[in-house]
């Protein structure tokens, strides 16, 4: 959809509310990424939309609440030796990652109400982008806590396709949060020359591509895929192991999906492409004479993919440590950000 706004303040104001909104999702995917890496996403076993902004506020509660997590196949296979205070220390990260989610509400809800009052939405397409923002925002809360439910049965780990749907939902509303935004609080971009379409057609392969590879790096976390072949660039010995190929005799198409191995031989590989896909972008601009403001994105775009293709590998051979997978997750989403930027040249 298109949108063509004058740039008054009341639409400033706007455009600073949702780039807001993306900055809480954002907090969010890195929270939600530190929360898996500290194993602490299975803490809270119940879901209390209202009455869940409170903590355990005394002993009696915070005992409570660790008896129902003693309930969890987490407790009983893996944290079985824990104490209240190990049960804190995964508690609260969980709360604070819930707690995020109920302020993106807020933060969404009452200032929609003050602005549609005070005649800030300029344009009726705005409305429209903001109720699918608002489902976006209520699917992204279902996804999450059908995730946990996966893990509180008889798994102590939550199903990683469950994982990568969460993780993909939260991508598609921080984006379409970034890419209602853009158009607000940057009118010049919008009218710039267009892309030329060999540069524009190739940029959406790309983007395409980064899409799966994020993804397969959900999928990654979900399977712990990045501890089965720490090494780099060869897996193991080999560059293609043999296990690989007995994945498929024993899954068929599945272990795709559903092989650790398999998912981490692929995710590796498609970043591998992604960083030669975006050097070839980066000449590319400069043969086909765009225009400079996409040349420095291309820049932009080349120096984040490397940073992230090296995260990545620091990231496996390290042992996915919580700092590298967090910090590798948060370049993921800048590199994002970017290519959505690039589309907006002439985008009417």
């Amino acid at each position: 959809m298109s949108m063509n706004f004058a740039p008054t303040l009341p639409t400033k104001i706007v455009g600073y509310w949702l780039i807001t909104g993306a900055i809480v999702v954002l907090a969010m995917i890195i929270l939600g990424g530190y929360t898996r890496l500290s194993h602490s996403g299975l803490s809270i076993v119940s879901w209390k939309p209202i009455t869940g902004i409170i903590p355990p506020l005394n002993e009696k509660e915070w005992q409570a609440e660790f008896e129902e997590y003693k309930a969890t196949p987490e407790f009983e296979f893996v944290n079985y030796d824990f104490n209240i205070q190990d049960f804190k220390s995964i508690y609260w990260p969980e709360f604070y990652h819930r707690l995020l989610g109920r302020a993106l509400g807020i933060i969404f809800l009452i200032p929609f109400f003050v602005f549609l009052r005070k005649g800030y939405f300029k344009s009726p397409k705005i409305i429209i982008h903001l109720v699918v923002i608002f489902f976006l925002g209520l699917l992204q809360g279902i996804v999450g806590w059908y995730m946990v439910k996966s893990g509180l049965v008889d798994n102590p780990s939550v199903s990683h396709i469950r994982l990568a749907t969460h993780l993909f939902t939260a991508l598609l509303l921080y984006a379409y949060l970034i890419w209602v935004a853009i158009p607000i609080l940057f009118p010049d971009v919008v009218n710039l020359p267009k892309t030329p379409k060999v540069i524009k057609n190739y940029t959406y392969i790309l983007f395409t591509i980064l899409i799966i590879q994020i993804v397969f790096g959900a999928l990654v976390a979900g399977l712990k895929a990045g501890l089965v072949f720490p090494t780099f660039p060869k897996m193991g010995a080999h560059f293609f192991p043999e296990i690989i190929g007995n994945e498929f005799e024993r899954l068929g198409i599945s272990a795709l999906v559903n092989s650790p191995y398999v998912v981490q031989f692929v995710h590796r590989w498609i970043a591998a492409a992604l960083v030669i896909g975006v050097f070839y972008l980066f000449f590319l601009m400069r043969k086909n004479n765009a225009h400079r403001s996409q040349k420095t994105i291309a820049n932009a775009l080349l120096i984040i993919v490397c940073c992230q293709f090296i995260l990545g590998v620091l990231t496996l051979i390290n042992m996915v440590p919580v700092s590298l997978g967090v910090l590798h997750q948060l370049f993921a989403v800048v590199l994002l950000s970017v290519f959505l930027f690039s589309f907006s040249h002439n985008r009417k």
